[in-house]
């Protein structure tokens, strides 16, 4: 995948979690390599995030998250995200 393409999907995951988790930072905010998961990440998301979030993911991408710790590896980061959805 070209490098402005993979750029604009992490921008568009950004603002996907934002909308859908209803939090209230910009996607400017989050970087592409930091935890996304928790109290100590700019997002700070949950169980309950994840759960909607995986919801999203599999209606949007196609990409089913099976369970809590499969989800933990995959939302590691944005980064970690992309590269699930859209594998190089």
């Amino acid at each position: 995948m070209s490098g402005s393409q993979n750029e604009k999907l992490k921008y568009e995951l950004k603002k996907l979690i934002i909308e859908t988790c209803r939090k209230t930072v910009t996607p400017e905010s989050v970087s592409d390599d930091e935890p996304i998961l928790g109290s100590d990440s700019v997002l700070g998301l949950d169980s309950l995030d994840v759960l909607e979030l995986s919801v999203v993911f599999k209606s949007r991408y196609g990409v089913r998250i099976a369970d809590s710790k499969e989800a933990l590896r995959v939302m590691k980061s944005i980064n970690t995200l992309a590269d699930i959805i859209q594998p190089e």
